[in-house]
């Protein structure tokens, strides 16, 4: 069926900040679909009130709209282009759905004559609404597990004692596993049952009962208007049902699946997607298999729209789900449509001859007093993939890119040894459980006992005890007499420089050295969706230990762009818009792009944005392969964050130019003592200070720079660790906690200058000329982590003569560090007095919503300076400066409700909103500014 042309232009709905269980997977949705529409000649709009992602700028849609997402918003939207003829909200998360169904049934939609596509509300309704979806699949034949809805608490504790504990309590229309719970203790069940009715909007829960320790799988399928059904992806979890999928370690394709089950589920994924509406798009199924020779099936959900799993398919299979939904939401059928990574039929569904592994990232030192038992209720804030030949070198790889300190899974001397500690986390599993089964095989555990505590599959932990067995038998040898074959498996089997190292007790680089004399080299490899049965035609590549190698290195002059790994509180999507904008401003230049990066949610890992992605693991080795195999002009580590920064020294060390700001001036910003000195010279006041690295140290420097201090470690993001003490307890307390936490570390003690104003500036230099993008004023008063802050553009209440100070300060200390590129100033401003706290030379968290404010293009303008392509001077700057823009902090804190709200140096905000205001006279700015001193805390 061709397309329908009588669509000319689509209205997007955003999935709006950053939550825990809504995140960029959706902005990467959105932006793909928006692309996809657009190749089409459709005109696209695009509503979203996230200013932190490159969903919501003029490159990815025709018009738009930084609104809140409400009604309101809608309807003013629909006034402005009353030629807007469709709505697409299927690839916005739950919160797009949500508001799509909510304008639907207060007519909107029809009384501008706007159709839905890409989602059937009848769907939704089935799906969201938990007795609806039992009742379907019981008509259908569809086994699940039992199960009773309720709508009041006295209904909850009958189905309670019918069912038997465990027993499972899911929220209807919720997305995360918002207010969902696994129930092993009666006396629990009353809170657990109270908090779900609540989180779902129409009070209504479905109690299952729980299979704990039955197998999850996830289908990804796409389906057409005449009703061709492809399945693009299988995937595994390797934790048993339990635990919320968003917080589980995912395999693709499955492992452990006999074919008949698999043969067996796929028909009933697509026996499900038919039953419950002809609609054209993606949908996610989940099941669960007993862990028995049987592999009994049942259906836990369906999601008919494009879902978190998608995107992690997406980059798994090189199959761009969005993309092709989009165009099958105007009608296409798969048969008519190209899959752009190899030019075969979009009918096609893909192959893997390669495996990947999905850990995710969690941010629990954020949540003092937090439950940190994964459940029902998605607690991650984002997560790395790794792709490899086997399934050892993919979890290794992902071990790799998540940036905890480990330097893969064992072989770093950081396991635990305490046989009780190891057994409670098999048993209560939270975010290290992997890291403690390996410990576990290695004390000598019983295979049978690990089993019973986890329910993982023993196909999974024989995989581990594998890595525990390679490692014996190379611990038995030193650098010098170690077999070439025992190197090459290690390799193979993931493990980094800096792993066998620990093992042959040498360094890094020696063996390093030593692999490349066996010849033992790092090769890459396309990820081409049909196991290289045709040719890819997409340069997206993966690293591996083979013969091979298939990425061709072009004579074009080309630049490597560093990404910020996977998401965290304080390393958001702000990194991957700068690190999109970086790219387009260098292809502008003329120079090939190289991506790197292991985040599966982003729009910067798309095969399309870059000219090549390598979607690696931000870690030295294989950054360093990368760069040798491709020898780039230079590598842009402003953009990506602290994990790209962190990175620079090793690059200037090995000779590689680093474009844009010097690592020597990098490193100045950092070193708090270097750069007291540069603010001396330039006579700019600062908060007296001092650098401990014990807590007597401590105790003797307080005596000199008074109380209240502000304490941190050094080379930190999003605040980590730093706390406001106003006592010599509370400093010994905290100094001994980050000493413990980071040992080594050096510790900064800073005078806190309680009741001053905090101010920001962000800016772009060349090196000679200063040009200030932006300053912004907080609201709360100093001690609330910037992140945190609601902070307005431009300031609403200081001084002229205070912004002359804040203008020239910015530009002596731009210059005076040899920047090149963006800087982040901040200051807290005191008796008049505009002291500085800390310079980031690098992209910002608020350089995005500087530029959504402003409507300028500031990263793609800072990136042609890192590049020497242009000066400041060359720029004709227009801001459009009208009213102000508020940025809004977003909190995920319903996810943990033992935990204290209060607010303090340490960031804990997930997300953030812009709003915009014609007056400081606005509500919605004296609401906020009233409560500013609320959550203030040490």
């Amino acid at each position: 069926m061709p397309k329908d042309n009588s669509i000319k232009h689509v209205l997007i709905i955003g999935s709006g900040p950053i939550v825990i269980g809504q995140a960029c997977e959706f902005d990467y949705s959105g932006s793909q679909a928006s692309r996809s529409l657009r190749e089409e000649g459709i005109i696209v709009s695009l509503i979203n009130s996230n200013p932190a992602t490159i969903m919501t700028d003029d490159v990815t849609a025709d018009n738009v709209y930084l609104l809140p997402l409400d009604t309101t918003s809608i309807i003013k939207i629909l006034e402005n282009h009353p030629d807007i003829d469709a709505v697409l909200p299927s690839v916005g998360g739950q919160t797009a759905l949500n508001l799509a169904i909510e304008c639907e049934k207060m007519g909107l939609w029809e009384e501008h004559d706007v159709k839905m596509i890409g989602v059937d509300t009848k769907a939704i309704d089935i799906t969201e609404d938990r007795e609806l979806f039992r009742q379907k699949m019981e008509e259908i034949g569809v086994p699940m597990a039992p199960s009773e809805t309720a709508k009041s608490y006295l209904e909850g504790k009958e189905i309670a004692q019918k069912i038997g504990f465990p027993l499972v309590i899911r929220p209807s229309f919720t997305l995360g596993g918002t207010g969902g719970a696994v129930i092993y203790d009666p006396a629990e069940y009353e809170e657990a049952l109270h908090r779900g009715l609540k989180a779902s909007p129409i009070h209504e829960v479905m109690i299952d009962k729980a299979v704990i320790g039955w197998k999850e799988y996830e289908l990804e399928l796409l389906r057409d208007r005449n009703d061709n059904v492809i399945i693009i992806c299988s995937i595994e979890n390797f934790d048993p049902m339990g635990i919320h999928t968003g917080d589980s370690i995912t395999v693709a394709p499955a492992m452990t699946l006999s074919d008949t089950t698999f043969q067996k589920m796929r028909d009933m994924s697509i026996h499900m997607m038919r039953s419950i509406g002809n609609f054209a798009g993606g949908c996610n199924v989940q099941f669960s298999v007993s862990n028995d020779e049987n592999e009994d099936i049942i259906a836990i959900e369906i999601n008919p729209r494009v879902s978190r799993s998608s995107a992690l398919a997406s980059k798994a299979t090189g199959y761009p789900i969005a993309k092709i939904a989009a165009k099958l939401a105007i009608g296409y059928s798969l048969d008519e449509l190209k899959n752009p990574i190899t030019g075969t039929s979009a009918l096609f569904e893909p192959t893997l001859d390669y495996v990947i592994v999905k850990i995710p990232r969690f941010n629990f030192d954020k949540f003092k007093g937090a439950d940190r038992r994964l459940g029902f209720q998605m607690k991650s804030v984002g997560e790395a993939m790794g792709i490899g030949r086997s399934f050892q070198e993919a979890l290794q790889k992902a071990c790799q890119s998540l940036e905890i300190n480990r330097n893969g899974l064992g072989a770093d001397g950081k396991e635990l040894t305490n046989q009780d500690q190891i057994l409670h986390s098999l048993e209560n599993p939270s975010w290290d459980r992997l890291f403690h089964i390996y410990d576990a095989i290695k004390m000598g555990i019983p295979f049978k006992t690990i089993f019973e505590k986890t329910k993982i599959d023993h196909w999974f932990l024989r995989q581990i005890e594998d890595f525990v067995k390679l490692e014996r038998k190379i611990e038995k040898y030193t650098l010098d007499t170690l077999p070439r074959e025992l190197m090459y498996e290690a390799k193979q089997k993931g493990y980094a420089d800096r792993q066998v190292a620990h093992l042959l007790k040498c360094l890094e680089s020696e063996v390093y050295t030593k692999r490349a004399e066996m010849n033992i080299n790092r090769v890459y490899k396309l990820v081409d969706t049909c196991a290289a049965e045709f040719p890819a035609q997409t340069p997206y590549y993966y690293s591996t230990f083979e013969d091979e190698n298939e990425s061709i290195v072009s004579d074009k002059k080309s630049i490597v762009v560093l990404g910020s790994g996977p998401n965290r509180i304080g390393q958001g999507i702000e990194f991957d818009y700068s690190c999109v904008h970086g790219i387009m401003a260098a292809k502008e230049a003329g120079y090939e792009t190289i991506m790197i990066n292991c985040n599966p949610e982003t729009v910067s890992t798309d095969s399309e944005t870059a000219d090549k992605l390598y979607f690696e693991p931000v870690f030295w080795e294989h950054i360093y392969d990368i760069i040798k195999l491709e020898n780039p002009v230079g590598v842009i580590v402003q953009l990506g964050g602290q994990t790209a920064l962190k990175l620079a020294e090793k690059l200037e060390k090995y000779g590689i130019k680093v474009l844009g700001t010097s690592f020597e001036a990098l490193d100045i910003a950092e070193d708090r003592g270097r750069f007291s000195k540069v603010l001396e010279e330039l006579k700019i006041p600062f908060p007296k200070y001092g650098i401990v690295e014990s807590a007597e140290q401590a105790i003797e420097l307080s005596k000199d720079l008074g109380f209240p201090l502000l304490v941190r470690p050094s080379y930190v993001l999003g605040g980590q660790k730093m706390k406001i003490v106003i006592n010599e307890d509370e400093l010994e307390h905290h100094v001994v906690d980050i000493l413990k936490a980071m040992p080594n570390n050096q510790i900064l003690l800073d005078h806190f200058l309680g009741g001053a104003i905090e101010a920001e500036a962000d800016a772009i230099c060349d090196g000679t000329d200063t040009y200030i993008i932006g300053i912004m004023q907080h609201i709360e008063p100093a001690g609330i982590h910037s992140g945190d802050s609601y902070a307005v553009l431009p300031p609403y209440n200081l001084g002229d003569l205070i912004i002359t100070q804040i203008e020239e300060i910015t530009k002596k200390i731009a210059v005076a560090l040899k920047t090149v590129g963006l800087i982040n100033i901040q200051f807290a401003i005191k008796d008049d007095v505009v002291y500085v706290i800390e310079a980031n030379p690098r992209a910002s968290r608020t350089v995005p919503f500087i530029a959504k404010a402003y409507r300028e293009p500031y990263v793609k303008y800072a990136t042609k300076v890192m590049l020497g392509d242009k000066k400041v001077k060359d720029f004709n700057f227009n801001p459009h400066k009208e009213g102000y823009a508020i940025k809004i902090p977003v909190f995920s804190f319903s996810k943990f409700p033992n935990v204290d709200k209060e607010l303090g140096p340490e960031m804990k905000s997930t997300g953030e909103a812009i709003q915009f205001i014609d007056s400081l006279k606005d509500k919605f700015f004296r609401d906020i500014y009233a409560e500013r001193n609320l959550y203030l805390s040490r």
